[in-house]
């Protein structure tokens, strides 16, 4: 007992004995899987939320709305020459769910550090260039620097915000493989993500419900133009669509559907399985008031009068520029994705 007060005093390692429990209880809730869901990944929703949002269509059955060169925008870095207004989370925010991007190695340059009194120090890395990525600021790369790993992660950040929603990437790709696999692996989330139709029996059963493939939360894809990424989970494009020749031309003339490839026509038949189709509609010089005259009318009679009739079914992805882009007639990219998409 305390003599001045009266109180009983505390026995020796009461107080911890008081703590102790206290203090553990504590870390079991940081620590709780309740938590640690509240912080990570959203699960997916339930299988009636994804038919409900996306009925019994497959994967090759449905259109997405492609943005050519997405990287080269307005708003992610200082480009003079662009495809886009928007970032790349602008775009998907905005209902795009295709993107293209161009993939480029920079190696890290002193020179380039020094005479831009450090605005340029960049590590060596996977980015996102229209070309060199040391020749042309603002053209061929612009500051800052885009790396493909910050790309990949505002995707992987928009699906965990969106978990009905399903993106595939195409890569004009510059790289190695080995140049390549870190960029992916440090995409946080990304691997649980990735749908991989090369290990789930595509080829034998055909494309997937998309509704099935929200279920699993296997919402992302990603397509390369060259062929060794398929141990990375980046399948080739030219063993999974058909692509239509990108050009329009430089007025913007040349209608025609035909194939990119020319041992690959856009209706090529397999058993059991058919090839995603890869419409490009954008001139060889991008401005705002072409994809304007382009982006309308002209791109959805082109659809249903050249495209469609060439490749046996609607294109699954339209790519143009400045997908905001119309004619005033009241058909847009969106609106003519919409209605391939019944509505």
């Amino acid at each position: 007992m305390d003599p001045s007060s009266g109180i009983p005093r505390a026995r020796p390692g009461s107080r911890r004995r008081f703590l102790l429990p206290l203090v553990l209880a504590v870390l079991a809730a940081l620590v709780s899987p309740s938590a640690f869901a509240a912080s990570s990944t959203p699960r997916s929703p339930g299988a009636a939320a994804a038919t409900q949002r996306w009925g019994n269509a497959r994967l090759d059955q449905v259109t997405s709305l492609t943005t050519h060169n997405s990287f080269t925008n307005y708003e992610d870095s200082r480009w003079s020459s662009v495809n886009q207004a928007e970032s790349i989370r602008g775009q998907l925010d905005r209902g795009v769910r295709g993107l293209m991007l161009d993939t480029h190695w920079y190696e890290h340059s002193t020179a380039l550090c020094v005479i831009s009194f450090g605005s340029d120090c960049y590590p060596s890395d996977v980015y996102l260039c229209h070309g060199d990525c040391k020749t042309f600021a603002g053209v061929t790369y612009a500051l800052p620097r885009q790396s493909f790993t910050a790309a990949m992660q505002t995707v992987v950040d928009f699906l965990a915000a969106n978990p009905l929603e399903v993106v595939t990437v195409f890569l004009e790709d510059y790289v190695d493989t080995d140049q390549l696999r870190p960029s992916l692996d440090r995409v946080r989330g990304l691997p649980d993500l990735l749908f991989r139709p090369d290990t789930a029996g595509v080829r034998d059963h055909g494309w997937p419900r998309v509704a099935d493939l929200v279920t699993a939360n296997k919402r992302l894809l990603l397509f390369s133009d060259r062929a060794d990424k398929e141990s990375l989970g980046v399948m080739y494009d030219k063993t999974w669509t058909v692509q239509n020749y990108w050009s329009l031309g430089d007025l913007g003339n040349d209608l025609a559907c035909t194939s990119r490839w020319s041992d690959v026509p856009l209706d090529r038949a397999e058993p059991g399985f058919r090839r995603l189709f890869v419409m490009s509609h954008f001139r060889n010089v991008p401005t705002v008031g072409t994809a304007a005259l382009d982006n309308g009318s002209k791109l959805r009679n082109r659809i249903t009068q050249q495209c469609t009739p060439a490749a046996g079914h609607a294109p699954n992805f339209v790519a143009v520029d400045f997908h905001r882009q119309s004619d005033g007639s009241g058909h847009t990219p969106a609106s003519t994705v919409a209605e391939l998409n019944g509505g």
